[in-house]
């Protein structure tokens, strides 16, 4: 026969589909717990099951070969409206069962149940994690226990699960509402150092500018990749590349190329920052006179273990201008605000960086290790 409708239907259907967990790919934490059940109790078949409305969906099983059955033959239908734990030694000799289709079958029937209730904090059940057999029997005060205390384990999983889902969104919201304003502070920047005369406070502003635009990459990298204390440095970089094109005076050319692995947020946000400041300093002084030229930024990781930022212009360097004098980018790069900048960041990082300006152009070597 079919089960009634939990007392509390819509609540419970209410609490199951707020996880988010139906219709999801399987998991191997999820089928560890099956394979053990299985594997203690002597039993052919283990699930873990949750009560839709109209269905049973299965998050793992072993012994089925399937992921979903109607309502109409589910046994656990019936085991959410009663206690904690239930052990039916013959279905067959059970009325809410003897009429099942799935317990009468000429092959394989289902003749032996005993499962454990999955509830949420608010005694709501959504399934369970239950073992099956071929044949009536009993299980072990030991297989019982196993069977609840896996239940139990089940349900953290699934709660964990849900926490982690919750605070990506919740990051994503923030790094989202961050992003879109620093591209505000980046607008009013931009709007007002056009407005600027004073080629002093035009490169401050400038400068300004580049920094908060480093910031507000992170920010969208995170966003995108749904990351909460990690982000892919080749996609970070791609993002802060965008950036620096969007600020790069038009006649220069921005490459970014960085080998795809997830870093923490925090050593991303220092590679950012230094080259950053190594491209704003490039942008201020290496390309003089509507000079055309190219910055490249590459990362690679050395065999030791070492993430390895290289950068490189080809301005003007210690070269002579197109005026005759001499590039302030010499004097500029070695010991101004923005080389203090770049060594703080590297320090930070528990990193090194060198840094040299030849006739050929400016050159930076930033190397940081990978575990700290």
């Amino acid at each position: 026969m079919k089960a009634d409708a939990h007392p509390q239907q819509d609540d419970r259907l209410r609490a199951l589909r707020s996880y988010g967990i139906l219709d999801t790919p399987r998991e191997e934490e999820f089928d560890e717990m099956v394979r053990l059940a299985a594997a203690i109790c002597d039993a052919p078949i283990a699930v873990i099951n949750l009560i839709d409305e109209d269905r049973q969906w299965f998050k793992a099983e072993v012994g089925l070969g399937t992921r979903e059955t109607p309502i109409d033959t589910s046994i656990c239908s019936h085991v959410i409206l009663g206690e904690d734990f239930v052990e039916i030694h013959d279905t067959l000799a059970d009325p809410r069962m003897a009429d099942n289709p799935l317990c009468l079958a000429a092959e394989a029937p289902l003749r032996f149940y005993a499962g454990a209730l999955l509830k949420t904090e608010d005694g709501l059940p959504i399934g369970t994690l239950c073992v099956l057999d071929h044949a009536p029997r009993s299980l072990t005060d030991i297989q019982r226990d196993t069977i609840k205390i896996l239940a139990r384990q089940v349900m953290r999983q699934i709660d964990l699960r849900f926490a982690l889902q919750q605070q990506i969104i919740l990051q994503n919201e923030v790094d989202h509402r961050v992003k879109n304003s620093l591209a505000m502070v980046s607008g009013l920047l931009r709007l007002q150092t056009r407005k600027l005369t004073d080629p002093e406070a035009k490169a401050a502003l400038t400068a300004t500018q580049t920094r908060v635009n480093a910031i507000a990459a992170l920010h969208q990298a995170m966003y995108q990749t749904s990351a909460v204390d990690s982000v892919d440095l080749s996609i970070f970089a791609k993002t802060i590349g965008e950036s620096l094109k969007a600020t790069a005076p038009v006649q220069v050319d921005v490459v970014f190329d960085f080998t795809a692995i997830k870093v923490p947020s925090e050593m991303a946000s220092g590679i950012a920052m230094i080259v950053n400041e190594f491209a704003a300093n490039s942008f201020q002084h290496a390309f003089p006179g509507n000079r055309a030229g190219r910055i490249e930024v590459r990362g690679d990781i050395t065999d030791d273990g070492m993430l390895v930022v290289e950068a490189r212009d080809d301005g003007v360097g210690t070269g002579d201008c197109p005026d005759g004098g001499v590039p302030p980018v010499s004097g500029e790069f070695s010991s101004g605000l923005g080389m203090k900048i770049i060594e703080s960041s590297a320090a930070s990082l528990g990193g090194t960086v060198e840094s040299s300006v030849t006739e050929d152009g400016a050159r930076m070597r930033l190397t940081v290790p990978l575990e700290r």
